[in-house]
C-alpha cells in the first residue's frame, strides 16, 4: 500500500499547484477529479490530457484514481437520465485510462420522491452491468462510494448489490469516515471484502446530528481494526487522503497516513 491525496479536498488549487503541494507534502500518488468546469471535464481535450500526464511525470506522482463529478445524469434512474449518466461515466473511464488510473469513483446518483428505492436498486444494478464492459475495456475499475445518500446503507446490502452486478470491474470505494457516522467501518471491509477497489482516509467523531470530521487518528475510526481487515482481504492499493486542509495540513495528514499504513 501507499499514501495518496484526492483533489477533492483542494478544489481551489490549479492542477500544477495541486501536484506541487502534493509532492512537497510527501504523497506518493494522486486522485484527480473530473468536474463540470475546470481543467478536467467531460469535454477535456487530448492536449489537456497530455498536459496532466506531463505534470504526473514531472512530479513523480501517478494518477491512480479519478472521481466523477462531471456526470449530469443519474445511474439510479431509468430512461434518458440513466442513459446520459452511463454515457458520461463510460467516457470518464476512457479519460481515466488515458491518465493512467486503474480505478474511478462514482456516487451513482440520487433519489427523489418519485424514484422509489426498489426501482433505484434495480436501475443501479442495470446501469453498472451496462458499464462493466466499458470498465473492462478501459482497464479501470468503477467503484461506487457510500456517501449518505440513503442508498446501500449496510455492508450486507452493498455486498448483495455488487454480487448482483457480477463484475470484477465494478466494486466499492471504501471510506471509513463515512461509515463511522452510523456503524463500525471495519465491519464493511470484512463483509464487502474483495469488492473493495479503493480506500479513502477520513476520520469522524460523534453521531450524525452532532458529529464532526476530525484529523486522522483524532476521531472514532478504529484504524488498527480497519487495516487488519484490509490486509485480510489482500488489499494493496493506495490509501487516499480526503482530509480537508482546514482540519490538518497536507503534510501533517501525510505523516499520520503513514502511521496508519504501518498499523
Amino acid at each position: 500500500m501507499r499514501i495518496g491525496i484526492s483533489q477533492l479536498i483542494c478544489p481551489d488549487l490549479s492542477l500544477p499547484e495541486f501536484f506541487r503541494q502534493a509532492k512537497e507534502a510527501g504523497y506518493e500518488t494522486v486522485e484527480l477529479s473530473m468536474r463540470q468546469k475546470g481543467a478536467l471535464t467531460g469535454e477535456v481535450s487530448p492536449a489537456q490530457i497530455e498536459e496532466i500526464r506531463g505534470l504526473s511525470r514531472e512530479y513523480g506522482l501517478p494518477v491512480e484514481s479519478v472521481t466523477f463529478g462531471h456526470c449530469t445524469g443519474n445511474l439510479l434512474d431509468s430512461g434518458e437520465a440513466q442513459a446520459r449518466s452511463v454515457a458520461e461515466t463510460a467516457y470518464g473511464l476512457e479519460v481515466a485510462a488515458q491518465l493512467g488510473a486503474t480505478a474511478a469513483l462514482t456516487t451513482l446518483g440520487r433519489f427523489s420522491a418519485e424514484l422509489y428505492y426498489d426501482d433505484a436498486y434495480r436501475n443501479g444494478v442495470d446501469s453498472l452491468r451496462k458499464l462493466a464492459p466499458a470498465a473492462r475495456k478501459a482497464g479501470v475499475a468503477l467503484a461506487f462510494e457510500f456517501v449518505w445518500s440513503g442508498f446501500c446503507f449496510s455492508p450486507l446490502e452493498t455486498k448483495r448489490f455488487l454480487d448482483e452486478v457480477g463484475s470484477e470491474w465494478v466494486g466499492f470505494y471504501f471510506d471509513p469516515g463515512n461509515m463511522a457516522v452510523f456503524q463500525f467501518p471495519q465491519h464493511w471491509v470484512r463483509i464487502v471484502g474483495k469488492h473493495i477497489k479503493r480506500v479513502h482516509l477520513k476520520d469522524w467523531k460523534g453521531r450524525a446530528l452532532n458529529g464532526e470530521w476530525t484529523p486522522l487518528l483524532k476521531g472514532e475510526v478504529n484504524f488498527p481494526a480497519v487495516m487488519r481487515e484490509l490486509r485480510a482481504i489482500g488489499y494493496d492499493g493506495p490509501l487516499v487522503s480526503e482530509v480537508a486542509p482546514n482540519l490538518a495540513s497536507l503534510a501533517d495528514t501525510a505523516v499520520t497516513a503513514r502511521q496508519i499504513l504501518a498499523m
